[in-house]
């Protein structure tokens, strides 16, 4: 857990609710026959993991992601699991606008000029009110996303496998239209969408290679749903701008191309983690904890 989460007020208050309750921060152990398992995304679920709880019943991953799990072994074991998709969508959300806006305000760059004592007379700066913004992925981030930026002005195309019903299209203002032609049209684009098989590898160099020349991509994801290799050879060629908090390999392999762009602002894994934001998480995570206890079926249920 992060550490300005208090991991004694925590444990003391799971107490008063479940008396058995044990909080750890490994998985250094043999056995366990807890019926319950909370984890963050930093905790491998795997095979081997599930054979040392032979009782455990109910998984609940205190995150929006849940690629950390083993899904094909949580489905042998008949285990339920379910994610937490909504505590950090205003945090990733603000994430995205503020990448956008550190690239169109080219805020980089001015920073690090008045940091070395010039006073720069020129600069590229745009401004974010009439760009085409694409949306890939139109989960509980990509809507929320979508809420902010109407304050902005800009033109919202949206991509997602399950279209929107016409009344949220036109409640949040945006456009549905195939995956090339949102990577063609969009000025910035930002990806939302859970790391499957299917959307591994989903931007490829030839869908890279269709974006505009000096156009933003924003990926707070997952870093594999883009192929970073190809990524640092579009974005040398076509000077794309990047918006990065995620990686296929995490931390960051120094020298795999993406420390050296000038043209990319990267973050560690952070876009949905604020103080408020991990508290949101903890509450709806024991709420949920309690509705399983309780006999109650669990929101967010993913298997």
């Amino acid at each position: 857990m992060p550490p300005f989460i208090p991991l004694n007020q925590v444990e003391e208050q799971s107490r008063q609710v479940f008396q058995d309750f044990h909080l750890r921060t490994d998985a250094d152990f043999d056995s366990d026959r807890a019926e319950v398992l909370i984890v963050t995304t930093f905790t491998r679920v795997d095979r081997s993991l599930l054979s040392r709880m032979p009782e455990l019943r109910f998984i609940q991953v205190a995150s929006t992601g849940y690629d950390n799990v083993d899904l094909e072994s949580v489905r042998e074991r008949g285990i339920m699991l379910c994610n937490i998709p909504v505590a950090n969508k205003e945090s990733v959300a603000e994430h995205v606008i503020a990448m956008a806006l550190a690239h169109l305000k080219d805020l980089v760059f001015l920073n690090s000029e008045m940091h070395a004592g010039r006073w720069p007379m020129l600069t590229s700066s745009r401004d974010l009110m009439g760009k085409t913004f694409g949306i890939v992925g139109m989960g509980a981030i990509g809507r929320r996303l979508a809420e902010r930026l109407i304050a902005f002005e800009v033109r919202i195309l949206y991509y997602d496998v399950i279209r929107l019903p016409e009344e949220e299209e036109e409640r949040l203002g945006v456009t549905y239209v195939g995956l090339d032609d949102l990577l063609r049209e969009s000025d910035i684009v930002s990806l939302h969408v859970p790391l499957t098989d299917k959307t591994r590898g989903l931007l490829d160099e030839r869908r890279l290679r269709m974006m505009k020349d000096g156009a933003i991509l924003i990926n707070t994801s997952r870093g594999e749903v883009v192929d970073e290799g190809a990524l640092v050879r579009v974005a040398r060629e076509k000077g794309l701008r990047l918006g990065l908090d995620v990686f296929s390999v995490e931390p960051i392999v120094p020298g795999s191309g993406l420390t050296e762009l000038e043209n990319a602002i990267l973050s560690p894994h952070i876009a949905g983690v604020t103080v408020e934001s991990q508290m949101r998480f903890l509450q709806e995570t024991v709420a949920n904890v309690l509705r399983y206890v309780q006999g109650l079926e669990p929101h967010y249920r993913v298997l």
